[in-house]
């Protein structure tokens, strides 16, 4: 006979806050959704193999000591897996990911960006699970004066909360991770889908190679 599940790792009750930024991006925030954060990042900080980014990303700040680490499936713990599934059947398409890193202390930061690598950014999803310590998440609208702090949302994220952009929010909006002096670690982890609608972004990756000289031959398009 099959073994019978186990308890869920996730709540899937918790209350789903919804924010409208405008009148086509919004953020939606569920406080908890992971029963036992603390038991899942004393897991990935003491299991999972952390690894350096070593590609060079340009027009985002991202702190040369974050690190990311992959799973494979068989690999991912119970709450992880859930969270994936939990996605697809809320907003009822398939998410990408998740993506992992890690931030080790407060200071590790990524600087105000758009994830133009999607390429179609007119609606998007973006869902992020925090762990480990409280850290803000940063919005501001994309056009407008940058150093105008009125303009800008930030959304205190504790360990096993998630935050999902949805609608234009990759279009009209950049998103950060700010520094918080003397934080301590922070994972973060990331699914995304595009509905591939609209035009897409034709301008360069963040993380596509540079090419100095002037010629642009062997240039990868």
């Amino acid at each position: 006979a099959m073994a019978s599940p186990g308890p869920l790792a996730i709540d899937r009750t918790a209350r789903v806050e919804r924010i409208d930024l405008d009148d086509t991006s919004w953020v939606e925030v569920v406080r908890g959704i992971v029963v036992d954060p603390e038991a899942l990042t004393e897991e990935a900080l003491t299991t999972w193999t952390w690894r350096q980014e070593t590609h060079f990303r340009y027009e985002v700040t991202v702190s040369r000591e974050r690190r990311f680490a992959t799973l494979s499936q068989h690999e991912e713990p119970a709450a992880v897996r859930q969270l994936g599934m939990h996605l697809d059947s809320v907003y009822r398409v398939r998410l990408a990911g998740p993506a992992i890193f890690l931030y080790p202390h407060g200071g590790v930061t990524m600087g105000f960006h758009r994830d133009r690598e999607m390429r179609w950014l007119d609606d998007t999803l973006i869902a992020i699970v925090s762990l480990g310590a409280t850290r803000p998440f940063a919005l501001r609208p994309r056009t407008g004066p940058v150093d105008d702090p009125t303009v800008e949302r930030r959304i205190d994220l504790a360990s096993g909360d998630l935050l999902v952009m949805g609608g234009r929010c990759q279009q009209d909006w950049l998103h950060g991770v700010p520094r918080v002096p003397d934080g301590g670690p922070r994972l973060s982890l990331t699914w995304r889908w595009t509905s591939r609608r609209g035009e897409p972004d034709r301008s360069e990756a963040y993380s596509a190679p540079r090419h100095f000289s002037d010629s642009r031959r062997g240039a990868s398009r």
